[in-house]
């Protein structure tokens, strides 16, 4: 029987090398244009108690914030309305736009202006008012955001800062 010796870290082929990093300007219209596109984002929150919890929710931005919509008595609608916090995520693992919010607004259905729910519904296939189970609107304002593709945009991956753009 024969046996194949272990395979060490110099026997290992190199990765192959990626693209160049993006300016940070480029990761910002980058991420600016995800909020404008995308339809669904991944709501992170937390319990009082620090329970995390994490769901796909559709959402529409407006420039200023994220709007989604939740059921009331749901673990995140409880979670957002109690906390007012959240970390978002936008695209995929190795193209990531991570933004920590404030729930700036958690508003009952008939609360938000009938124009801006038909906007959400338009641009997410999705109308939340049209359903027995009650839901609310969360407006969430970005505070931090953060964006990298790979290791080599980790330095500079920090966009955002208290609200403000950074580039």
């Amino acid at each position: 029987m024969t046996t194949t010796p272990p395979t060490t870290h110099k026997d290992t082929p190199a990765a192959p090398a990626g693209p160049e990093p993006r300016s940070r300007a480029r990761r910002r219209r980058d991420t600016e244009g995800r909020l404008a596109h995308d339809v669904d984002v991944w709501v992170a929150s937390a319990s009082a108690d620090g329970v995390p919890y994490l769901v796909p929710l559709s959402f529409d931005w407006d420039g200023e914030a994220l709007l989604v919509a939740t059921p009331a008595d749901s673990p995140t609608g409880r979670n957002l309305a109690g906390t007012r916090v959240a970390r978002l995520a936008l695209g995929h693992t190795r193209d990531v736009s991570v933004i920590d919010g404030e729930v700036a607004d958690v508003l009952e259905m008939d609360a938000l202006p009938r124009e801006r729910g038909d906007r959400f519904a338009v641009r997410t296939g999705f109308d939340p008012r049209t359903l027995a189970t009650p839901y609310r609107w969360f407006r969430i304002v970005p505070r931090h955001v953060q964006a990298w593709r790979e290791e080599n945009e980790l330095s500079g991956r920090r966009l955002m800062r208290e609200g403000r753009w950074l580039v």
